[in-house]
């Protein structure tokens, strides 16, 4: 098997797990039972990774895949002249969040009489345990040896043939017939699936997305994308914990045959501010509240390196060990490959300030903030106080040593800025008179030291001449005016070095080494909707609209983005990425307000 392009994948999920389908029929990604267990399938990393395959025996086929319109339910179809065959993948989802975790997958004939082939090959804990599989009454049940990953069973309409530790079935079809396979956690005898109850499972999921997605308020342009990248990002939050995952992968480079492989499988605190401010203007209130309610209890625990840590587990766990996999080759041979992440222990300041601004959008726009909850904001603002001016590795992990970054310091700014407004606004008592003399004694630091005049830029960290695109946050964050000089000077510097038509680098990887990795990395789409919204936001918006319908071409077919692009427009990075979608849907939704002449008053 050859690996497929990153971006010939859909996911499916239920906020408890996600698989990746491609466009060939197989699942070839699946950690079970939960976004961070082990993988069942890992197909997409190496050949021997496991993968759960349904093919049709068709000659010269086509294939197209779509989502059914507003769910998140994914439907292949085969073309070719001596049949048409759909295969229908969902992940069975209701309003009461009862249903068990399985994965159902409906194969169907439209025209013709079809021979398929179904493979699953489960490959149980990274591929490292072996396991045995057992076939009863079209029922295979896989048992792991290690005890690591629970037992599987796979039900069927159709035989099934056992194939050493693996499950095979040949069968046809003819038009209007249908096969129906679930794949989850072993039933006990008395409760198996009943199989004749698929369609209505179906019908189900796709009431619960639909009624979901109606909930959002956004009739803008270009509404089919941001509907997608919000039904996305509702797979990628845990219905049990609110929390939210970067991506549903690990180790997936940003570089083929490169290092840069990381496991985005936990939940980021950066996130927060994006996610809330996201779901927020779509109208998802419940989703926000969910996520504060997880924020806030990490506000109650300690890290190592501060009051709070970078990311923890969506359950909240600290401990994210990070290790390799010798066994896995890496996608397209790209090693190492990684899981835990090593980054949780590193100091990164900027998370106080996407806290804050989480915490002040909350309160805005949700339920005001408890008192238990205001004592600990108190206690964590008093820790940065004495904190903000510490090196630290930044928005983007570097591993080549901390360094006093410009993004850190703007959002240690905004901080105290979030901490002073909201005060104000509910009354809170805190020591504001200190809360603003340190505000303002950062925000001189990065006009005083940040600045350089033969650049005409803001840089990247203290002492350095080179530009970062995390700066493109700063008008954002509200620290700077849009059309300030300063401001439209570092933008053009960072068109000069960072930008190639609508693709923007994060900083030039190759030349300055801060990163402390070899090799180099694809333009990172967040921070190319980043730029469009700078640029709406600046009023250039007749650049900025056509920037963004560019960058939408990007997407895959499915409308959904990985973490970087390369030079040649391939997806890189894990996939599909919530940065990116949440940036999207922030570009998309000021841009549209901007062009409609509704932007209101951005400063308040």
């Amino acid at each position: 098997m050859s690996f497929q392009p990153i971006e010939n994948y859909g996911v499916i999920g239920n906020m408890r797990s996600i698989a990746l389908v491609g466009m060939h029929g197989s699942i070839d990604f699946l950690c079970y039972p939960d976004f961070d267990s082990p993988t069942v399938f890992a197909a997409l990393l190496d050949d021997n990774g496991g993968c759960f395959q349904i093919e049709p025996q068709l000659t010269n086929i086509r294939i197209r895949q779509l989502y059914l319109p507003d769910t998140n339910t994914l439907l292949t179809r085969f073309l070719a002249e001596e049949g048409v065959a759909e295969l229908t993948d969902f992940m069975p989802i209701e309003k009461d969040g009862k249903q068990p975790n399985e994965i159902i997958r409906m194969v169907s004939v439209i025209r013709g009489n079809v021979q398929f082939e179904m493979h699953c090959l489960p490959r149980f804990n990274y591929g490292r345990s072996t396991h045995r599989a057992e076939i009863s009454d079209r029922c295979a049940m896989f048992f792991p040896a290690d005890g690591v990953c629970p037992p599987m069973g796979l039900y069927s309409t159709v035989a099934l043939e056992r194939q050493s530790q693996d499950v095979k079935a040949r069968f046809s079809l003819c038009a209007g017939e249908t096969a129906t396979f679930v794949l989850g956690g072993l039933r006990s005898p008395e409760n198996q699936p009943e199989m004749e109850l698929a369609g209505k499972r179906f019908q189900r999921t796709s009431r619960f997305w639909k009624t979901w997605i109606a909930k959002s308020r956004y009739k803008g342009r270009w509404r089919e994308m941001v509907n997608r990248s919000a039904l996305i990002l509702k797979l990628l939050i845990s219905r049990e914990h609110g929390s939210l995952i970067a991506a549903p992968t690990f180790s997936l480079p940003e570089n083929i045959g490169g290092v840069r492989n990381w496991d985005y499988r936990y939940t980021w605190l950066r996130d927060a501010t994006f996610t809330l401010y996201a779901l927020i203007r779509l109208g998802f209130v419940e989703e926000a509240e969910a996520f504060i309610d997880w924020l806030l209890g990490r506000l109650c625990d300690n890290a190592e390196r501060g009051p709070l840590q970078v990311m923890y587990g969506v359950d909240g766990r600290q401990k994210l060990e990070e290790m390799t996999l010798d066994n896995l080759s890496g996608y397209e041979n790209s090693r190492p490959v990684r899981i835990g992440n090593a980054a949780y222990q590193q100091l990164q300041l900027d998370i106080y300030g996407e806290m804050m601004d989480s915490i002040y959008l909350a309160n805005k726009y949700g339920d005001p903030i408890s008192y238990s909850g205001w004592q600990n904001v108190q206690r964590i603002l008093e820790w940065l106080g004495k904190n903000w001016q510490r090196p630290d590795e930044g928005i983007w992990e570097v591993r080549g040593g901390a360094k006093e970054f410009l993004h850190s310091r703007v959002m240690c700014w905004v901080a105290f800025d979030r901490a002073l407004r909201l005060a104000q606004k509910r009354s809170l008592s805190g020591p504001l008179e200190s809360w603003q003399r340190t505000r303002d004694e950062i925000r001189n630091d990065i006009f005083t030291n940040f600045w350089d005049e033969q650049l005409q830029a803001f840089v990247q960290f203290k002492g350095s001449q080179e530009l970062d695109a995390s700066a493109l946050l700063m008008p954002m964050m509200r620290f700077i005016s849009p059309v300030d000089p300063m401001w439209l000077s570092t933008m053009r510097a960072i068109e000069t070095h960072l930008i190639e038509d609508t693709l923007v680098r994060r900083y030039k990887v190759e030349r300055t080494h801060v990163d402390g990795l070899p090799g180099g990395e694809g333009s990172f789409t967040a921070c190319s909707f980043w730029y469009v919204e700078c640029l709406a936001r600046a009023g250039d918006l007749e650049k900025a609209q056509l920037l963004f319908e560019k960058l939408l071409g990007y997407a895959n077919h499915l409308g959904l983005y990985s973490e970087e692009l390369g030079s040649n427009g391939q997806h890189l990075g894990n996939f599909p990425q919530a940065f990116t979608h949440l940036a999207l849907i922030s570009a998309a939704t000021y841009l549209d307000r901007a062009l409609s002449g509704t932007t209101g008053a951005e400063w308040r």
